[in-house]
């Protein structure tokens, strides 16, 4: 399910144990990111780049370019 989320459901969600995705390549990521995120850059998204997150727990994920 995708669904765009403001701000307080977004503390809410990481609150209950969501995981934080940022999609910018790395050297954006490595620039600047919200805390906690993990980088898994858009263009390598696929099965074996998200092994690591967990299955049960919601994923948020986000992309800032700044513009």
């Amino acid at each position: 399910m995708v669904a765009r989320v403001d701000l307080p459901q977004l503390h809410a969600l990481l609150d209950a144990g969501a995981q934080l995705v940022e999609v910018l390549p790395a050297a954006e990521y490595a620039d600047q990111h919200l805390p906690g995120a993990l980088n898994i850059p858009l263009k390598t998204l696929n099965p074996d780049t998200t092994a690591a997150l967990h299955r049960t727990r919601p994923v948020v994920v986000y992309c800032w370019d700044g513009l």
